[in-house]
């Protein structure tokens, strides 16, 4: 290779390495510069943020007026708990019930003076929602009474509801604290009283149950959500009709959606989904 080849060839290797280098050098300088941009955006963010946060905190402060955010219809979870809420039943209830009492505590009769010919209102607190009872103590008085000194007594407090009815007749069997529809009060009384004579039983309706009986009746009562039909003859002398439903019918008409279980000898059975009363409380109506 001639003397002018060889430096004419060196010269081409310097002029390459020189352009690598500035080209190095602009790739260089390129990603500074992104990096300086990306870190005056981060910068710009943060203080928007900060800015934002500021002036909602401070009309939060100072708008004495502003909306306040709904309560939640449950309770916020405790530390450490799940803010996931509970899983609803099919009837809109709670997925638990309240155990059984096995030993409930024992009274005696009460006058049926107590009754005073007036018109009582029980009102439930249900796992399922509110019902409220009209009981009307002119004419049924010993049954009245029974009802609202138990419901003083605290007896229907945190109790099952064992039997639900869906075919044939449709009630919602509440009162004994055992939850098994054998339990008493302690007494049983009749005789029966303000029974309809042609045994119908309105929607609303609520009845005391009883035994074979007609002077076996106690705590118990029927909760009567869809017209039903329970003839004088037929159960040996009816069912004192002690009142009505005020509110919460629909309680009882959701509940029975779900139906029951047919565990119980003379119809229903337990509800499929667990219904409990968890306090009884009487005002004068």
């Amino acid at each position: 290779m001639s003397p002018n080849a060889r430096e004419r060839a060196y010269e081409k290797r310097r002029y390459e390495e020189w352009q690598a280098k500035l080209a190095e050098r602009k790739d260089a300088k390129r990603r500074s510069r992104m990096l300086v941009l990306s870190m005056a955006a981060a910068v710009v963010v943060v203080l928007i943020i900060g800015g934002t946060f500021f002036l909602v905190s401070q009309n939060g402060d100072d708008e004495d007026t502003a909306a306040a955010p709904a309560p939640s219809s449950s309770a916020a979870p405790s530390a450490g708990a799940s803010a996931a809420a509970p899983t609803q039943a099919p009837g809109g209830c709670p997925p638990s019930t309240l155990p059984a009492i096995e030993s409930p505590k024992q009274f005696k009769l009460p006058s049926k003076d107590l009754a005073e010919n007036k018109t009582w209102n029980v009102t439930l607190e249900t796992t399922c929602g509110q019902i409220v009872m009209a009981l009307d103590g002119a004419k049924a008085p010993q049954a009245v009474a029974s009802t609202i000194f138990l419901a003083r007594e605290g007896f229907y407090d945190k109790t099952p509801c064992p039997r639900l009815v869906t075919t044939g007749i449709f009630v919602l069997q509440c009162g004994d604290p055992t939850g098994t529809t054998g339990g008493t009060p302690g007494y049983s009384f009749g005789p029966l009283e303000n029974v309809p004579a042609d045994g119908i039983y309105e929607p609303g309706d609520i009845a005391l149950a009883r035994g074979q009986t007609p002077d076996s009746q106690g705590s118990q009562f029927f909760l009567v959500y869809k017209k039903t039909e329970l003839p004088v003859e037929a159960t040996g002398g009816g069912y004192t009709l002690v009142g009505h439903i005020t509110k919460g019918l629909d309680v009882i008409e959701k509940l029975a959606t779900t139906g029951d279980d047919g565990s119980n000898q003379a119809g229903g059975g337990a509800p499929n989904t667990p219904f409990s009363i968890l306090s009884a409380k009487v005002t004068e109506g």
